[in-house]
């Protein structure tokens, strides 16, 4: 997880900032306000191999996350578990297997 953290931080670190206040501060409307930033920023991670590692090899904790995230809209703290799945799966990957 740290290489990820360290991509996140070297490629897109103003994106993801960006996107992470969008979504703060439209409870209600991010999926649709926000979904330009969030195209953006997976457009940059997409080149890196951890992160498509850590996309194949998590997707199914992702996924779970992103339908709790479109299922609590106004309540996106009731999917702090489905996070925390999701970075124990990204944080057991490793680039070189």
């Amino acid at each position: 997880m740290q290489a990820a953290l360290e991509v996140t931080a070297k490629y897109c670190r103003n994106e993801l900032d960006e996107y992470g206040q969008c979504v703060a501060t439209k409870p209600g409307t991010w999926q649709s306000d926000c979904h330009e930033l969030k195209v953006k920023v997976a457009q940059l991670l997409s080149s890196s191999p951890i992160i498509q590692k850590i996309r194949s090899q998590c997707a199914a904790p992702f996924k779970a996350f992103e339908e709790c995230l479109k299922q609590n809209q106004t309540a996106v703290e009731n999917c702090s578990g489905h996070v925390t799945e999701f970075l124990q799966c990204a944080e057991r990957v490793k680039l070189a297997e």
